[in-house]
């Protein structure tokens, strides 16, 4: 369900809680409400009316936040891994295709035939693989700690959110542009989503577990969102 509130739309979400929560979501500032199965929907409009300045701050905040622009996979292009700049270096022969960083340089082998979009094809398959090889540690880490347990987890190129949590399949889903982030980052994102499935929205216990879990979750969400994010419109 949606409601308009001015120019903002927001969507409405009414679980089995007692307060009302409002989310402002990075990248682009979707609005987000969550109310208690009872209220009435003009309820939750004059609350959502009453935060619109605090919304509208919010959602400057992270309009602001740097974009890359469009990759064209072309020597001396800046490319992002875990957090660092690497500038592109393109060899273009019938070799194996491969990527090795060395020095700030990013050295990717392409195939004589492969346009912009196989390109672009074979380096997000590289971004994927190093998320799956960082973040099964990590989940691993956590799972541990917060005593839950993961079946699957899956990392695709996602265009609204960093990650997602199926609490009931016991499955969470990573970015891969996560892998321009710095680590802390994708740590944060693992924690957030394991934290789902002993708290499936944003309430109040949700903030507790972060506080206890990861008590610089805020920070390492503000270096999230701080950082360059992929060159298309997101709808998140």
């Amino acid at each position: 369900m949606k409601i308009q509130i001015g120019e903002i739309a927001a969507d409405v979400v009414r679980k089995d809680i007692k307060n009302v929560h409002l989310s402002v979501h990075p990248p682009t500032g979707r609005v987000t409400i969550s109310a208690p199965s009872r209220m009435s929907l003009n309820t939750i409009r004059v609350f959502a009316i009453a935060k619109i300045g605090w919304i509208r701050q919010q959602q400057k905040k992270l309009l602001s936040q740097e974009r890359e622009t469009p990759r064209e996979y072309l020597n001396r292009e800046s490319h992002y891994v875990w957090g660092e700049r690497y500038l592109m270096k393109i060899i273009v022969d019938e070799g194996p295709p491969s990527v090795i960083l060395v020095h700030r340089r990013m050295t990717f082998r392409a195939r004589v035939d492969w346009d912009r979009k196989k390109k672009e094809e074979f380096i997000d398959g590289w971004y994927r693989s190093l998320i799956k090889a960082a973040a099964a540690p990590l989940i691993a880490k956590w799972e541990r700690r917060m005593g839950v347990e993961v079946e699957r987890f899956f990392v695709q190129r996602m265009k609204t959110k960093w990650g997602s949590c199926n609490a009931g399949a016991r499955t969470i889903r990573l970015n891969t542009d996560l892998a321009k982030k710095p680590r802390e980052c994708l740590e944060y994102i693992v924690v957030h989503e394991l934290i789902h499935m002993l708290e499936p929205s944003h309430n109040a216990r949700f903030i507790a577990l972060m506080d206890e879990f990861m008590p610089n979750w805020q920070s390492r969400r503000q270096m999230l969102n701080r950082l360059p994010v992929r060159h298309e419109s997101w709808m998140y």
